[in-house]
């Protein structure tokens, strides 16, 4: 993910760190502990603020956590 123009809305800083988590969803995916759920996270170097964008899971990857769990 390309934040090419971002500034921080709350103190205008322009320099970023990014990063990713998982969780689970609902449903059987809680009960099984998958975390098919993914997220980017833009966080403010200065003041911490940090942003939080959906972003897309494969697949592949919800049946490797499945049995990595």
């Amino acid at each position: 993910m390309q934040h090419d123009n971002w500034n921080c809305p709350k103190c205008k800083n322009e320099e970023y760190e990014t990063g990713q988590f998982a969780a689970t969803g609902g449903g059987i995916t809680k009960f099984l502990d998958i975390q098919n759920k993914r997220f980017t996270t833009v966080t403010c170097t200065q003041c911490k603020y940090t942003e939080i964008y959906k972003s897309d899971t494969s697949t592949l990857e919800n049946v490797f956590d499945l049995f990595t769990s």
